[in-house]
């Protein structure tokens, strides 16, 4: 019986010693594993490129969707293009910070070729980063993949394949790049809006009302876009929000009385009943 309660405490700790020398453990010789978090809401794309600490996650560089009106964009900021802009500026922005945005400058201009970045001889080795997609299924086409393409074209070193980007074959096992690269510049939306306009314009000016507000054709959408990608790496940097006192302090709580204060309100309070 001994035998066997040491031998089942003896397996515990070497499970437990297992687990802690794992290779990527976050905690192990204070090595952060960074990872690009994608979430993409009904009306915004959260971008974080973030670590794990014992304390909670530390986000080293974020962008979303909402700040893509300083750069042109001001429709659509949902659509797989505009992930796509959301992840080159999350990249742009954390290399701009650790000081290897000239070293490493991504994919100058955006294409369906699949791009890695290449480690430079003398410099630092890339930034790397693993993709954390949450409880987003992973699908063929999904729009995560489309953050992923953005931050790859914009310079981060991160582990993936072709084979979960739009336009992928899987019986031909091949990438088609063309229909990536028309994904990536909103083609696919130009598409759409022509054949809604010619089959059903009544639904077409209530469908893209904010496109036609903005003067947003489905001809200028690669041209829009091509000219959002140029923006984000001129000045990936965020404008943080002024922040003003307000003007008047509010109360939620009844100030509390002194003693004087209360005892006049008790003798009040008598005299009142006795009337």
């Amino acid at each position: 019986m001994r035998r066997g309660a040491r031998g089942r405490g003896g397996a515990r700790a070497r499970r437990g010693r297992r687990a802690r020398s794992h290779p990527l453990c976050p905690f192990r010789f204070n090595t952060p594993k960074y990872r690009l978090v994608v979430r993409i809401s009904n009306r915004d794309v959260t971008c974080q490129i973030a670590h794990a600490t014992l304390a909670g996650d530390i986000i080293l560089a974020a962008a979303y969707a909402h700040e893509l009106p300083r750069y042109g964009l001001k429709v659509g900021l949902t659509n797989y293009a505009a992930v796509y802009c959301t992840g080159l500026l999350v990249a742009r922005r954390a290399l701009t910070k650790l000081g290897l945005a000239d070293t490493y400058k991504g994919a100058e201009q955006a294409t369906g070729e699949d791009y890695s970045v290449e480690e430079v001889e003398g410099a630092p080795r890339p930034f790397c980063v693993l993709l954390d997609t949450g409880l987003k299924r992973t699908s063929t086409g999904s729009r995560v993949f489309a953050a992923l393409k953005g931050a790859l074209d914009g310079g981060l070193d991160i582990p993936h394949g072709d084979k979960r980007f739009v336009g992928y074959d899987a019986e031909a096992k091949e990438l088609d790049t063309e229909t990536l690269e028309k994904y990536v510049l909103g083609g696919h939306i130009g598409e759409y809006m022509e054949e809604l306009k010619e089959e059903d314009p009544e639904k077409y000016q209530t469908q893209f009302a904010e496109f036609v507000k903005a003067g947003v054709d489905s001809d200028d959408l690669e041209d829009l876009y091509r000219g959002v990608h140029a923006a984000i790496r001129a000045d990936p940097g965020a404008t943080p929000k002024a922040r003003s006192k307000p003007a008047g302090a509010k109360r939620w709580k009844a100030a509390k009385l002194t003693y004087g204060e209360r005892k006049d309100r008790l003798k009040a309070r008598l005299a009142e009943v006795a009337a």
